[in-house]
């Protein structure tokens, strides 16, 4: 069976405080029903200061998905490490894990937007020792021992739930990443299929004396979203779906490496290209793959739509109503992926 994620940026262009609350609240409840239905984790990610509201607060996101659940997984993927205070970032993952009972994943990278870093006011020049030392500190924290930091002696309580410590990977493309991971013993996640840097990895924790794993994304990874009538659903949202796909384009260079990079200029061509796709419930049964990545509110697609004379909700992600008891057929059910 694959393993199944539902995803939330809760981009939203020209949002209102209104519009943005309805979209955050209705991120809630496909959470509560991806969590009911065997979804295996909430995926959501970190930037900052972006116009169309993309999430800048993941862990107060996790905390309020954890509050509607009780068994579904929240991976942080990913925090943008240097722009955190390693404290107060210990703080707050092992008060979630504590609240989740062990649900919480966090990936740290260290980003690739320099604006993020000018407006947080740290220097970009300084984001691999920043980085280390946040790895470093919170590895130190969740011990809850005395640990010297910055020249003072510190202590982070509480300890977390998870034994030796939540989980926690890195984040990257590059040996960096990479060594890092390595050294400190921790599990790589790299931003995209690279067998290479997984084979580096593996030989820097020889060299080291650690053990770790690679979380690797497969060579295609499609985001998601289910639909009755994909053609419809193109139709009327698919400039949503580009929205995200340039937005996410325009921040990266020839240099980054991403499982989900797309070059589409036209929703045509975002259609063709393979990295959103639009699916039928039977199409998502019949895909063969190691994940699916289900996107449902991709891009500021609206929480609710216009259907004859009034608005109606719609369903996470598959195009239809939202009832109060799902159908049996619901894409997000175990028999479904």
């Amino acid at each position: 069976m694959a393993f199944t994620v539902v995803r939330f940026n809760l981009v939203e262009p020209d949002a209102t405080p209104v519009s943005l609350s309805a979209r955050y609240r209705a991120a809630l409840e496909m959470a509560a029903y991806a969590d009911e239905h065997g979804v295996d984790t909430v995926q959501t990610e970190e930037h900052h200061g972006v116009a169309n509201s993309w999430l800048p607060s993941p862990f107060t996101f996790a905390g309020a998905v954890f509050g509607a659940t009780r068994r579904i997984a929240v991976t942080v993927s990913a925090i943008i490490g240097p722009l955190h205070d390693p404290l107060r970032l210990a703080e707050d993952i092992a008060v979630l894990d504590l609240l989740s009972a062990g649900r919480l994943v966090t990936v740290a990278g260290i980003g690739y937007r320099p604006e993020e870093y000018e407006r947080a006011g740290v220097e970009w020049g300084r984001r691999g020792r920043l980085q280390d030392e946040l790895l470093e500190t919170l590895l130190a924290a969740w011990t809850g021992e005395p640990f010297p930091y910055r020249g003072r002696t510190v202590r982070v309580t509480p300890r977390p739930y998870t034994r030796p410590h939540p989980m926690l990977l890195v984040g990257g493309s590059s040996r960096a990443a990479a060594r890092r991971a390595a050294r400190l013993g921790l599990p790589l996640f790299p931003s995209a299929h690279l067998p290479e840097l997984e084979a580096y990895y593996r030989e820097q924790c020889a060299e080291h004396g650690t053990e770790g794993f690679c979380m690797m994304p497969a060579e295609r990874t499609p985001l998601l979203h289910v639909s009755e009538d994909p053609e419809r659903t193109w139709a009327l949202y698919g400039e949503h779906l580009l929205h995200e796909a340039r937005t996410y384009a325009s921040w990266q260079s020839k240099d980054i490496r991403s499982a989900v990079r797309s070059a589409a200029t036209t929703v045509a061509e975002l259609r063709e290209e393979g990295v959103y796709r639009i699916v039928t419930p039977d199409e998502l049964a019949g895909l063969e793959a190691e994940s699916l990545v289900l996107h449902p509110l991709c891009g500021g697609m609206p929480v609710k739509k216009e259907r004859g004379s009034g608005d109606e909700p719609v369903s996470s992600g598959t195009g239809g109503r939202v009832s109060p008891s799902p159908p049996a057929s619901c894409p997000w059910s175990p028999s479904r992926t």
